[in-house]
């Protein structure tokens, strides 16, 4: 039955999925979250209480009496797997790692026994994530910007539901809030401290923003059509996005062209930032342009980055947020070589 529910609530999110900014994928997620809140509070003010008899309930009701748990397993899962699935478009695998795995390897157990039979701290643990996760990622669409007073005011409202249902539990039931503050409040706490920490360690990636393609050329023309792209990337580096083996004759610059996704009415900054390593040597920073962005466009915003002056040897090139988080990068190799002839392939972008 776990596995069941798990691969359907996989299949059904995959199938569904929509931008990450479509008013249909958000309301999806808050119906989602408000059935989850509103059956584990049920739970919550049913422990200790002697279990109703099926026999006297409407047919209706006991239905969702019985199915409940794995209905709030599969609405978890899909939840998970939405925020891995928007988290990991918005970053380079080498930056987000470690948070994603986290959310991967929450995915998992969260259908195995033992962590089910943790109980209710542990699900309203992963309810509060959901809940920062989503608004992480909700207020930067709405606001059209990111940054830190943004995030901290994501992780101000993802704490707003679970804080007000303890509120309204000592309220109206004070004897349970000792209950409370442990299966609801101190798990919120836990999650909100983590959240906190990975922004500040910069594992926590810029979403909304992701880039769908980035690639090292040797010129880039905007025509009426879309922008054409010249390279001389031999046919068997079908793998590299462009000239990743870059040979730099006299008078060549390097560009490196990307296309960065962002919500409607997003407008904001990103920067390139440039790094060169000398043999034996750690990255070191040569160059940071920034980039104004406005968002909304279908294929991304596009841009691109040049330069030229450089050196021989190996490079990176990073687009970041203005507070230092990564969006994504791409490394080449650049060799200098004397002038020749030569014939560069353009592609339509």
């Amino acid at each position: 039955m776990a596995a069941a529910f798990f691969a359907a609530g996989f299949v059904f999110d995959m199938l569904t999925v929509g931008r990450i900014d479509s008013w249909a994928t958000i309301g999806q997620q808050v119906v989602y979250l408000a059935v989850i809140m509103t059956a584990l509070l049920q739970m919550f003010y049913e422990q200790g209480q002697p279990a109703p008899e099926p026999a006297g309930m409407a047919r209706l009701t006991r239905w969702a009496y019985e199915y409940r748990g794995p209905a709030v397993h599969f609405l978890l899962g899909a939840l998970l797997n939405l925020c891995a699935i928007f988290f990991f478009k918005s970053s380079s695998l080498v930056v987000s790692f470690v948070f994603l795995a986290f959310l991967v390897a929450l995915l998992l157990a969260n259908e195995s026994r033992r962590f089910k039979a943790l109980g209710l701290p542990v699900k309203f643990a992963l309810l509060a994530l959901c809940f920062l996760s989503f608004f992480a990622y909700l207020l930067p669409v709405l606001a059209g910007s990111i940054g830190l007073a943004m995030f901290l005011a994501s992780m101000l409202a993802g704490s707003l539901p679970l804080a007000a249902a303890g509120w309204w539990i000592r309220r109206s039931a004070p004897a349970r809030f000792a209950l409370a503050r442990r299966q609801i409040l101190l798990p919120l706490g836990c999650v909100l401290v983590g959240f906190l920490g990975s922004y500040l360690f910069r594992l926590i990636p810029p979403v909304p923003l992701s880039i769908p393609f980035i690639g090292v050329y040797h010129s880039v023309e905007r025509t009426a059509e879309g922008y054409l792209l010249a390279h001389e990337r031999e046919w068997w580096r079908f793998w590299h996005n462009g000239d990743q083996a870059f040979r730099a004759q006299p008078g060549d610059r390097v560009v490196v062209y990307f296309r960065i996704f962002s919500p409607s009415r997003f407008a904001d900054q990103v920067q390139v930032r440039w790094f060169w390593r000398p043999e034996g040597r750690g990255w070191a920073l040569q160059d940071t342009i920034p980039i104004n962005i406005v968002g909304g466009r279908e294929q991304g915003f596009r841009g691109y980055g040049v330069k030229s002056n450089y050196q021989a040897g190996s490079w990176k090139v990073q687009v970041e947020t203005t507070d230092g988080r990564e969006i994504g990068r791409i490394y080449f190799d650049l060799e200098l070589a004397a002038e020749a002839p030569r014939s560069l392939q353009t592609e339509l972008e």
